[in-house]
C-alpha cells in the first residue's frame, strides 16, 4: 500500500517538479485544480484524471474542479450551444460522484462564477501583455486544435490567456491536467513571477490512446481516445456487449506493447488500482487460466507470446465491464443524469453536432 504522496506521484506522465510537489504536500495548506471542457459524453480516459483528483484530496489538497464552460464555448464544443455545454458540465459532476469522489470534499465551479468578476479580465489582459502572438498561437494545441486554426476566429487566441488567468485567479499551488495541457501550465509557470504570483506545480497524467492505436505520425495527442471518434473510444456508460464489441475490434498486434490500446487500458485504468489482478482464461494448450497481479508481469508474458491477443481482449473487456458497472448503475438509477445523457445523445444526433 502506498502512502498519500506516493499515490499522487503514481501513474503520472510528468511532474514539474517532483521536489516542489513533495515539499508542498508535506507542508500542507495546498490549493489545487483541474479544468475540463464540458464537451459531450464521457469516455474512460477521464477516469485517469478523476482518480488523480481523489489522490490529491487524500493527500490533503483543497481541490477545485473547474467546468470550463466559456472555454468550451470559445472552442466551439457542442456547436457552441451553451445550454448543451452546461448539461455536459452537470453530467461530469455526476460522473465524478459515480466514480466515488466525495463531491463535498471538492469545490466544483463553472466559468460563469469567475468571468463575472472584472478582476478576472484584468488578469487575462495582464497575462496577454506578457506573451507574444507567436507564443499564444503555439499554445492553442491545448484546445485540441492545430496552430493554424488560430485563424478561425480571434477568440481562439484568448483561450490560452484565460487558462493561465484561471490559475492565478484561483490562487493555486498545484495544477492537474493531461499531457495535452502542458503548454498552458508551462506558460503559467513562466508568467507567474513576472506578475507577482506563485509558480504552480504541474502534474500531468498520461493520455489514453484510442482503440485504433497510434497514428502513423506517432503523435499520442493526435491518437488519444476522443469522444469525437465514438468508434475508437469507450464511454463510461456503454453497455457490456458494446464494450466487448469495441474491444474485440481494437488494434492489438501480437507481442507488441508500444501503442497497444488494450495494454494501455490495463496500464492506466485497470492496474492503476491497488490490489487488482487480471484473470485470463487461456485454453489449456496455451497454459490454461492465469491470474496476473502486475502490469509488468502482463507485459512480460504478452511480449513472450504467452498471451494471445484475443484472450487479452476478452479478459480486459470483462475487467473493464466490471469496473464501469457502478457508473452504469448510477446512470440508470438517477433520473437527472439519465435525462441529461439521453438529451445530449438525441440533440447531438439530431443536429449532427460533433462530440469533440
Amino acid at each position: 500500500m502506498m502512502n498519500p504522496i506516493e499515490r499522487v506521484l503514481a501513474n503520472t506522465e510528468e511532474v514539474i517538479t517532483k521536489d516542489e510537489l513533495v515539499e508542498k504536500l508535506k507542508k500542507g495548506g495546498v490549493r489545487g485544480y483541474i479544468g475540463f471542457e464540458p464537451s459531450g459524453l464521457i469516455h474512460i480516459g477521464w477516469l485517469i484524471w478523476a482518480r488523480k483528483v481523489q489522490d490529491l484530496v487524500n493527500a490533503g489538497v483543497e481541490m477545485t474542479i473547474l467546468a470550463a464552460t466559456w472555454h468550451a464555448w470559445i472552442n466551439d464544443k457542442l456547436g457552441g450551444d451553451m445550454n448543451l455545454i452546461k448539461d455536459a458540465a452537470n453530467m461530469t459532476w455526476h460522473f465524478l460522484n459515480a466514480v466515488g469522489i466525495n463531491m463535498k470534499e471538492v469545490n466544483f465551479i463553472n466559468s460563469e462564477e469567475i468571468v463575472s468578476d472584472d478582476k478576472y479580465w484584468m488578469l487575462v489582459l495582464k497575462v496577454a501583455k506578457r506573451l507574444s502572438l507567436a507564443r499564444v498561437r503555439r499554445a492553442i494545441t491545448i484546445m485540441g486544435r492545430r496552430e493554424e486554426e488560430a485563424n478561425l476566429d480571434f477568440s481562439k487566441l484568448i483561450y490560452p490567456c484565460m487558462q493561465v488567468a484561471d490559475i492565478f485567479y484561483l490562487d493555486l499551488d498545484i495544477v492537474l491536467g493531461g499531457m495535452d495541457q502542458r503548454k498552458a501550465h508551462v506558460l503559467a509557470r513562466e508568467v507567474a513571477p513576472k506578475l507577482g504570483f506563485k509558480k504552480p506545480t504541474a502534474i500531468h497524467t498520461p493520455l489514453l490512446v484510442g482503440l485504433h492505436g497510434i497514428t502513423s505520425k506517432g503523435d499520442i495527442t493526435e491518437s488519444k481516445m476522443s469522444k469525437s471518434k465514438p468508434e475508437s473510444c469507450i464511454f463510461v456508460h456503454d453497455e457490456p456487449d458494446l464494450i466487448m464489441r469495441k474491444i474485440r475490434k481494437a488494434y492489438c498486434p501480437p507481442r507488441q506493447v508500444e501503442g497497444n490500446p488494450i495494454l494501455e487500458i490495463n496500464r492506466l485504468i485497470l492496474f492503476s488500482k491497488e490490489e487488482f489482478a487480471l484473470y485470463i482464461d487461456r485454453p489449456s494448450k496455451y497454459g490454461g487460466p492465469v491470474h496476473i497481479e502486475s502490469y509488468s508481469e502482463l507485459v512480460e508474458m504478452y511480449k513472450a507470446g504467452k498471451i494471445h491477443p484475443l484472450d487479452l481482449k476478452n479478459a480486459t473487456a470483462k475487467a473493464l465491464i466490471k469496473e464501469l458497472e457502478p457508473i452504469r448503475r448510477y446512470v440508470k438509477e438517477n433520473p437527472e443524469v439519465n435525462g441529461i445523457l439521453k438529451r445530449l445523445e438525441r440533440i447531438i444526433e439530431k443536429r449532427e453536432v460533433k462530440l469533440r
